[in-house]
């Protein structure tokens, strides 16, 4: 057994961008094809480890996974100013992940944190220094690191699969989020708009519903061809339709959005971006534009799908 040490990028994490994160997973992929390497970890800072882990999980290719089953394993550390400093613990934790045969196990792309193992579709940071801030809220951890062994409790979630499509040179798609407020009458969504993105993350109040003074701007968005993903500001659940009232989910679903299901804000505005950059993507919009609504449903949120398209 040995570690090698290479350095990618050495910052904050609060500088990190989705450009980065693509930069990131080429490193990645090429240390993985490498036949005497076992698993990669990756220490970043904490401000995005959630979003970099689930970047790079959605940019493996199945064929790439398939051919390199090893394990990607993100840590980082909560107190790095405190005496019981939990990094070292973490990164040792995260190597015996990596050293794991995953196959069959959990998701290629893991976040390993205070003895936890969470998928990077799940991941979430849900406290500002403590060390168990990392959870998965919903669903938990998908095992966990006792001294020198590893645990796993179910294997892959659907999410966490890749997306199938090739490696991007350069991520081209811009993807705002707007963050609905009480008595938003759309005016900001309005200026997004006058910036022609390629799709919108509207993020909602608890199953999604929006204020009724932004669904004129919501149809408007959608009529000229973007993309508009409802999301929801809770921290667990599923976007969902229910009773229709002007501004509810329910609406947003006839306007013609889509719905973030439980992907997070954060998440659902870099799979958007990566689904958007890829040359095969935009052309499977022009050619079948519901094929192409319903791919990215799915990508977003499978159960949603099933109950949508199916």
């Amino acid at each position: 057994c040995f570690l090698e040490v290479p350095k990618v990028f050495s910052l904050k994490g609060s500088v990190v961008t989705p450009s980065m994160m693509l930069e990131l997973s080429r490193a990645v992929q090429r240390v993985l094809i490498r036949p005497e390497v076992s698993g990669v970890v990756v220490t970043q800072p904490a401000d995005n480890i959630e979003e970099t882990a689930y970047f790079v999980s959605i940019s493996l290719s199945d064929v790439f996974q398939n051919q390199n089953s090893k394990p990607i394993v993100f840590t980082t550390c909560m107190n790095p100013e405190d005496p019981m400093f939990d990094g070292t613990k973490n990164l040792l934790d995260s190597i015996r992940v990596a050293c794991h045969d995953v196959k069959g196990d959990i998701s290629t792309v893991v976040v390993c944190m205070n003895g936890e193992i969470h998928a990077a579709s799940r991941a979430q940071l849900t406290h500002t220094n403590k060390a168990s801030a990392l959870a998965s809220p919903g669903w938990g951890p998908v095992g966990y690191v006792d001294r020198d062994n590893v645990y796993f409790r179910c294997g892959a979630l659907e999410l966490d699969t890749g997306l199938n499509f090739p490696m991007l040179k350069k991520l081209t798609a811009k993807v705002p989020v707007v963050k609905a407020m009480c008595g938003d009458d759309g005016a900001l969504l309005e200026m997004v708009l006058e910036k022609e993105p390629d799709a919108i993350i509207v993020e909602g109040f608890g199953r999604g519903n929006l204020p009724a003074g932004m669904m004129p701007a919501i149809k408007k968005a959608v009529k000229k061809g973007i993309f508009v993903v409802i999301s929801t500001r809770a921290s667990s659940g599923r976007v969902l339709d229910s009773t229709v009232f002007p501004g509810s989910v329910a609406q947003c679903l006839e306007c013609g959005c889509l719905l973030a299901g439980e992907t997070t804000t954060s998440k659902a505005r870099l799979l958007l971006m990566y689904v958007l950059s890829q040359k095969e993507a935009i052309q499977l919009k022009k050619e079948d534009p519901e094929r192409f609504f319903a791919y990215v449903q799915e990508c977003l949120d499978p159960v949603l799908t099933n109950r949508l398209f199916g």
